[in-house]
């Protein structure tokens, strides 16, 4: 993997691929050079077969992340060409972790503001402990939201709360988060560890095709234009054609648990 910026740590480890935002200082709040290194590490990600599972989080146990890092936006947006390239760093970020073809959890603890709602919301699962706190406060701002970053809210929680959460850019509780459809899980803050070890592990030994298509058939589904039903029928053809279901059928005969190998 190329170089990276120290602010995202990147490990691997039984089949997980972990990612901890690392700029403690500000909130775990996202950078240019974390913009524009995440997706080289999903690229190393997606191309080794030993990681079935990514889970993404950030350092320190205060916050997931506090959004962009606004100490930059002198330097890094002082004109429209220094505001197109960062913006361009962004969408690129976040179309790669929403795209990728593995499955991904965001781990929060803390704060999730702003673009760190957004990079949960590229996330396939969200588990965060009980003192997690959510906020988009873009109307306190006065910015505006690109209409990428708006369709993800809206697919996941529907119309009416996404204008709740962006008219009022109130913060919002751990269980209102969850009662929204926000979040998947809220578990007590000493759990939050060993909750998203326990599914990340799940995850990683369940048969990645079988996820995969999965993913990609529910991601067509909840498209604007309508699925690909083509390609949904690929990746539900290729499970039943490959090695990981004979494995699964003989693992369920002989009551063991089965060895994937993604082919």
């Amino acid at each position: 993997m190329a170089e990276i910026t120290e602010q995202l740590i990147v490990e691997k480890e039984n089949g997980i691929g972990r990612i901890m935002l690392d700029n403690q200082a500000r909130r775990n709040a996202m950078t240019f050079e974390m913009w524009r290194d995440l997706p080289t590490v999903l690229n190393d990600f997606m191309a080794d077969d030993a990681v079935r599972v990514v889970v993404l989080s950030g350092r320190g146990g205060k916050a997931f992340c506090a959004g962009a890092d606004i100490s930059q936006f002198e330097k890094q947006r002082s004109d429209a060409d220094a505001s197109a390239m960062y913006n361009d760093a962004v969408a690129t970020a976040s179309n790669a972790l929403a795209d990728l073809a593995k499955p991904t959890i965001a781990k929060i603890e803390g704060f999730c503001i702003g673009g760190g709602v957004g990079i949960a919301l590229c996330c396939d699962l969200r588990i965060a402990n009980d003192v997690s706190t959510y906020a988009v406060p873009a109307a306190k701002l006065g910015l505006g939201y690109a209409h990428e970053g708006l369709a993800r809210l809206v697919n996941l929680v529907g119309p009416s709360l996404a204008k709740e959460i962006f008219f009022t850019a109130r913060q919002f509780t751990p269980n209102e988060a969850q009662a929204m459809g926000l979040i998947n899980r809220v578990v007590p803050r000493a759990m939050l560890d060993a909750y998203v070890e326990d599914y990340a592990a799940r995850i990683a030994e369940n048969a990645p095709l079988t996820i995969h298509a999965a993913k990609t058939v529910i991601h067509e589904l909840v498209k604007p234009d309508g699925p690909d039903y083509a390609l949904c029928e690929k990746v539900v053809a290729e499970c039943f054609d490959s090695e990981d279901f004979k494995e699964g059928r003989k693992a369920f005969m002989e009551k063991r648990k089965p060895q994937f190998k993604r082919k």
